[in-house]
C-alpha cells in the first residue's frame, strides 16, 4: 500500500497539471473564432485569385510564359508551416513527418518550431503579416524565374473541422496549364501576359497568407483538443489517486485501532 504522504503529493502535482491544461484549453478556445475568421477571409481571397490565374494560365498569350514552364526533375522549394508552440497533439510532428518525404528540398520555414528545426530567421506563424508574405513571395518568385527553384510548394495543415486537421502540400509554381480556355467575362488590360507577370508574386503572397492562417487555425484547434484530452486524463488520475489515498488512510486507521485494542488486552 502506498504511503499517504506520497499520494497527497502526487494528487497536488496532478491537480496543478490539470489547472494548467484547463487554462491552455481556455486560451485556445478564445483564439479559435478569430483564427477561423481570418482563415475564411484569406481563403476567399486566395480562391478568387486562383480562378483569375486559371483563366490567365489558359490564355494563348501566356502559353510561353516561364510561370507555366514544366521542368523535369530540378530543385524543389518548400515553404514549411508549423506551429509556434508545442502541446498541440501531433500537429507539429505531422508537418515534419511529411517534410521528410522531400529530403532534398530547399525549405523555407514559417513558425517557431519549423524555424528551430530547419534553421533560418525566426518567423512566427501567429503574427505572420501580409508584408512578410509579400516579401517572401517576391524572393520565391525571383528564385523560380532565375532557375534556383523548379517547383514551389507550400506544406501546411488544412483545417477540416475543430476535430480534424490534415497535413498536405499545395503546389504553387509552375502554374497549372489548361489546354482550352474556360469561358470567362474577365477583361485583362493591357494584355494577359503583362497581367500574369505582374500578378504572380501577389498570387504567391495570397496563397502563403491563406496557408499560414489556415495552419494557425488548425494549430489552435489541435491544442484545444489535446488539452481537453489531457485534462480528462488528469482528472481520471486524480480520482484514482484519491481512491487509493482513501484506502491507504483507512488501512492506516484500522491498523492503529487494531494495535490499540491488542495493547489493551495485553
Amino acid at each position: 500500500m502506498a504511503d499517504t504522504k506520497q499520494l497527497r503529493s502526487r494528487i497536488r502535482s496532478v491537480r496543478s497539471t490539470l489547472q494548467l491544461t484547463h487554462a491552455m484549453e481556455l486560451v485556445a478556445s478564445s483564439k479559435i473564432r478569430r483564427a477561423l475568421e481570418k482563415k475564411e477571409n484569406s481563403a476567399a481571397y486566395a480562391d478568387a485569385f486562383e480562378k483569375a490565374m486559371s483563366v490567365l494560365g489558359a490564355s494563348r498569350a501566356c502559353r510561353k510564359s516561364p510561370w507555366l514552364e514544366e521542368r523535369e526533375g530540378g530543385i524543389t522549394s518548400l515553404v514549411v508551416i508549423a506551429g509556434d508552440r508545442g502541446l498541440a497533439g501531433g500537429y507539429n510532428a505531422n508537418v515534419f513527418r511529411l517534410a521528410r518525404a522531400w529530403p532534398d528540398a530547399d525549405i523555407t520555414p514559417i513558425g517557431k518550431r519549423a524555424c528551430e528545426r530547419f534553421g533560418g530567421p525566426m518567423v512566427h506563424a501567429e503574427t505572420f503579416s501580409e508584408a512578410q508574405a509579400s516579401a517572401l513571395a517576391h524572393i520565391l518568385c525571383e528564385d523560380f524565374l532565375e532557375g534556383r527553384c523548379d517547383r514551389l510548394g507550400i506544406l501546411y495543415t488544412r483545417f477540416v473541422s475543430v476535430m480534424s486537421q490534415v497535413t498536405q502540400i499545395r503546389w504553387i509554381l509552375p502554374l497549372t496549364r489548361k489546354e482550352e480556355p474556360a469561358p470567362s467575362d474577365i477583361v485583362f488590360e493591357p494584355d494577359e501576359r503583362q497581367i500574369l507577370d505582374a500578378a504572380v508574386p501577389a498570387y504567391v503572397s495570397g496563397m502563403l497568407m491563406a496557408a499560414v492562417r489556415e495552419s494557425f487555425a488548425s494549430e489552435v484547434a489541435a491544442r484545444r483538443i489535446a488539452m481537453n484530452s489531457a485534462g480528462k486524463n488528469a482528472q481520471q488520475m486524480i480520482d484514482d489517486l484519491q481512491l487509493e489515498y482513501n484506502r491507504a488512510r483507512q488501512s492506516a486507521i484500522t491498523q492503529e485501532i487494531t494495535e490499540i485494542v491488542a495493547g489493551g488486552n495485553a
